[in-house]
């Protein structure tokens, strides 16, 4: 772990502190947490508020690593076995207890019992799981996935699978724009919805799995997508408001056309014929839609929400990012598959694209149409995708690049702006809180490259940092 790593403030996989506590519990949550989460690291020796370094005296050194291995293997169910290392900082010792993604989810501290000592990550800070929270822990411990689980009191005939069978292929001759392709789609058998695992067998006897019911728009399954469309850029006033219920396919056309109604229209000509040009590309809206019925939890019993505002389009998808997936691992095309059995039918039906290439098409296309890169925000207890509007977005760069001279209202910028710069400064317009991995990661600009960046754009009088390192934000100065 690198210096600037250690000092670059707590995050959701970092944490300090300036002392071992005396209360092994205080920091027992952070350490089941993080082995329920992606993993990360305590650094012991360094305060947390004001990052100062402090140090673990000599004296004590060993036998202060000694007592953080001991507790955590008595304290932890099941056993986490931490790597516990030195690092020099500042001419001063400290202690990085390094905890890895765990196998055998839910981890929770043996005293508080499962329900009550299981702990998770949410936005930096370590809080309580919920039961719905520690359900979806289970599944990911025994790797199974919720839509291959059997769905409970529903009753299925062998002309109820027929009906599906039959209603699926109609979907994806429906989405196979060629014909050839059209002609080549085969029938849906039971054979394939049993390898699929949407439904079982058992003696003889064929019974529905919770992705049949997904699939069928079954109540017993959550399957409601929430919309609204709202004057400002928060919830306070309502201008529409719809909900949607249904097999899952048909939801994904009514969210489509929902947004499509709600959003500008334009034109462009390609010579006499007139082609209509929204303002967000179709394809980003729809397999946003897509990748928010396939990959939501539905473990949880909250609902897909899509909102229209002013300066963008907003779809909360309940649930944390599946197993060991990331917001970067995302973008360069990664695939976690949280319901396998209905990607594979989504897939079938010509409603996902190949598998891991849809939201790197999506940055691409948005940013082709000259909008900002989609802001992905959460991801430990629910995930939201924002894409800002053409008209909203702060046009940052264009003020950037003008002189400020002659009673301009432009910023003096003291020279023009590189392609990074210009990048970094309409990313950070509409999110000014992302930390330097962040930017990084979203805008595909190597990390050592923001570091050297920011305190140019800073030193130009384009950017200032208000508030502290940890909590701190960035501010364009216009």
């Amino acid at each position: 772990m690198t210096i600037e790593e250690i000092l670059g403030g707590e995050s959701k996989n970092l944490e300090y502190k300036g002392e071992r506590p005396a209360k092994s519990k205080s920091y027992m949550k952070s350490v089941v947490a993080f082995s329920n989460g992606v993993g990360g690291k305590i650094v012991f020796g360094i305060e947390d508020k004001t990052l100062k370094v402090l140090g673990v005296p000599d004296n004590i050194l060993f036998s202060e690593m000694d007592a953080i291995a001991n507790v955590i293997s008595d304290q932890c169910e099941p056993m986490i076995v931490p790597d516990i290392y030195m690092q020099t900082i500042e001419d001063k010792t400290v202690i990085v207890v390094d905890i890895v993604e765990g196998a055998q989810k839910p981890y929770y501290i043996k005293s508080e019992g499962i329900d009550a000592g299981t702990y998770i990550r949410v936005a930096g800070t370590t809080r309580p799981a919920d039961e719905y929270m520690i359900q979806e822990l289970r599944l990911e411990g025994s790797r199974r996935s919720y839509d291959e689980m059997p769905c409970i009191g529903l009753e299925i005939t062998e002309d109820d699978i027929a009906d599906l069978c039959k209603r699926m292929k109609e979907e994806a001759v429906y989405n196979t724009l060629n014909e050839e392709e059209k002609k080549a789609i085969r029938d849906v058998t039971v054979e394939q919805l049993l390898s699929w695992r949407v439904i079982g067998e058992r003696n003889g006897k064929y019974y529905p799995n919770n992705a049949y019911a997904i699939l069928t728009g079954d109540y017993r399954v959550p399957n409601t997508i929430q919309f609204g469309v709202f004057k400002g850029s928060t919830k306070a006033i309502f201008v529409d408001r719809k909900e949607y219920t249904g097999p899952a396919w048909e939801l994904v056309e009514e969210a489509f056309q929902y947004v499509l109604r709600n959003i500008r229209m334009g034109a462009t000509f390609k010579g006499v014929y007139r082609q209509d040009v929204y303002e967000i590309p179709p394809f980003a809206i729809r397999e946003l839609i897509v990748n928010a019925v396939v990959h939501r939890s539905y473990v949880d019993r909250g609902n897909i929400q899509i909102a229209v505002y002013d300066d963008r389009l907003e779809i909360l998808s309940p649930g944390k990012l599946p197993k060991t997936q990331t917001f970067a691992g995302m973008k360069k095309g990664r695939s976690k598959i949280r319901n396998e059995a209905l990607a594979k039918a989504f897939s079938y039906m010509k409603l996902m694209e190949k598998w891991g290439s849809g939201i790197p098409r999506v940055v691409r296309e948005v940013c082709d149409e000259g909008l900002a890169i989609p802001v992905f925000e959460g991801g430990e207890v629910d995930l939201v995708v924002n894409i800002y509007r053409k008209d909203n977005i702060a046009n940052t760069a264009k003020t950037a690049d003008q002189s400020g001279g002659d009673g301009g209202s432009g910023v003096k910028t003291g020279g023009e702006l590189s392609e990074e710069e210009t990048k970094i400064i309409t990313y950070l317009a509409v999110r000014p809180t992302a930390t330097q991995k962040e930017i990084s990661s979203d805008t595909n600009i190597p990390l050592r490259t923001v570091q050297r960046i920011l305190p140019r754009l800073q030193e130009k009088a384009v950017l200032v940092r208000v508030g502290n390192r940890r909590s701190g934000k960035w501010k364009l100065i216009e």
